[in-house]
């Protein structure tokens, strides 16, 4: 038995490689198997041997028809699974030296052909890759549309309403500074302009101010010269809703001369040249003003002290010469006019005060009648109120004892004045019962339940 085995694992060792030999090791350890113990080790052995075989003559016919064919080795092409190192660049075409597509050019990710220089590309900032902070400073620019001509109008009114009550010119210049008014910027003065013409008197010095203040910063003289000039143009257009506008626009254009808003020449420009006849009065205005102050650097004055700005004394002689106008022409209108330019509501009752003192000053019932008049067509528009009104009456009824140490009879035209000022509805009842007599001059209001 021993000489068998011995026998057969010598065939064995001959026949079979390394791995038979250790199966073969195998069966003399276990040599006590059982006759299906060793049946079924035996069919493993020969399948272990068939897969081997299979293999080796697989690997032998793939590299034969390669060579011959040029195919890529390894089952059916239209297969999935046969298709081998699909992402090898080379040609799989059988075709070529087997060089990479394109020279090592095509392709995503690649270099590139050899040579090739690459100009430098602006970052994307699409590019998951892309980084901000890398960049560099980032500057960031703030693009302003120009304003249109149509819309221009519609945006700059409310900003010259807003500085006829502030007064402020930095906030305007802050505004347009932020408006893109492009080459209609020049048209900026001219609505400012008007929109003054139609105002008050305060309005046209504050506009003139404000035209001096942007000279030289937003506006050149050239843009204001041309400003006027078109306003010089529009004039028969404004005179329907401001008569006065030749004359205005004349007082502006001197201004503006005078602060150096427009050039020395800009009249000798329309010498002999002007047809409108209301642009030759607003010139003609503007050179008589020149000549008149000549000497003056500016001409301040030329709308007047704005309203609470003007001293008590200069408002208190305007009040008088106002009066004294009126008791010459008889003209109410005028009158209220002038009174309405002071712009003072909060200082009519000096103009009560000094009208009634007229009337005891006076010789003859026509000045009493006329200021009955004058201060009724005050009290029915309501240019002074009620509150002025007693406030002037009261003034004189306190100093009535010393105006009859000028005046002997003060007390009883004062008691016959405010008699007709009561039947003409210009003062209440309370007040003229608060007249003081002759007998009892104490000028104060009785008390009232």
């Amino acid at each position: 038995c021993i000489v068998l085995i011995s026998v057969v694992g010598f065939f064995w060792t001959t026949e079979m490689n390394s791995d038979d030999e250790d199966a073969l090791n195998e069966v003399e350890v276990n040599g006590n198997w059982t006759p299906q113990e060793k049946a079924l080790h035996e069919a493993r052995l020969k399948a272990k041997a068939k897969r081997r075989l299979r293999k080796s003559s697989s690997r032998n016919s793939t590299s034969e028809s390669f060579s011959e064919s040029g195919d890529v080795p390894g089952g059916d092409p239209h297969s999935p699974k046969g298709k081998v190192n699909t992402n090898d660049r080379k040609s799989r075409a059988g075709k070529g030296r087997g060089l990479p597509k394109k020279g090592g050019a095509g392709g995503k990710g690649v270099w590139g052909a050899a040579g090739m220089v690459y100009e430098d590309e602006e970052p994307d900032a699409r590019d998951p890759n892309y980084d901000e902070s890398s960049q560099g400073d980032t500057v960031y620019a703030t693009v302003v549309p120009e304003v249109d001509e149509k819309e221009l109008e519609k945006m700059v009114n409310p900003i010259v309403q807003e500085y006829f009550e502030h007064g402020d010119t930095k906030e305007v210049e802050m505004l347009l500074k932020e408006l893109n008014l492009g080459p209609h910027k020049y048209e900026f003065s001219s609505l400012a302009v008007s929109l003054s013409l139609e105002g008050k008197a305060s309005h046209r010095e504050l506009t003139s101010r404000l035209l001096s203040d942007l000279s030289g910063k937003l506006m050149s003289q050239s843009d204001m010269a041309r400003a006027f000039d078109k306003m010089l143009k529009e004039l028969p257009d404004l005179i329907l809703d401001t008569p006065e506008a030749p004359q205005m626009l004349g007082q502006f254009i001197a201004r503006a001369i005078a602060d150096h808003v427009l050039p020395m020449s800009f009249l000798d420009c329309y010498k002999g040249k002007v047809d409108c006849e209301y642009a030759r009065v607003a010139l003609d205005r503007a050179a008589v003003l020149l000549t008149m102050k000549r000497e003056m650097v500016r001409l301040d004055n030329v709308w007047g002290v704005g309203g609470g700005l003007r001293p008590v004394k200069h408002l208190v002689k305007e009040m008088n010469l106002l009066l004294k106008e009126y008791l010459v022409s008889g003209d109410v209108s005028e009158a209220e006019r002038c009174l309405r330019d002071l712009e003072v509501p909060h200082f009519h009752h000096e103009l009560v005060y000094e009208a009634v003192v007229m009337v005891l000053e006076s010789k003859g019932d026509t000045a009493s009648h006329m200021m009955i008049k004058l201060l009724q067509s005050f009290w029915k528009t309501g240019l002074i109120t009620v509150d002025q009104m007693n406030r002037g009456f009261q003034r004189v009824y306190d100093e009535l004892p010393e105006i009859s140490l000028d005046v002997p009879h003060a007390h009883s035209i004062m008691e016959t004045f405010v008699d007709l000022c009561y039947q003409e509805s210009v003062i209440t009842k309370q007040l003229r019962d608060a007249c003081p007599s002759s007998e009892n001059a104490t000028g104060k209001l009785p008390e009232t339940g």
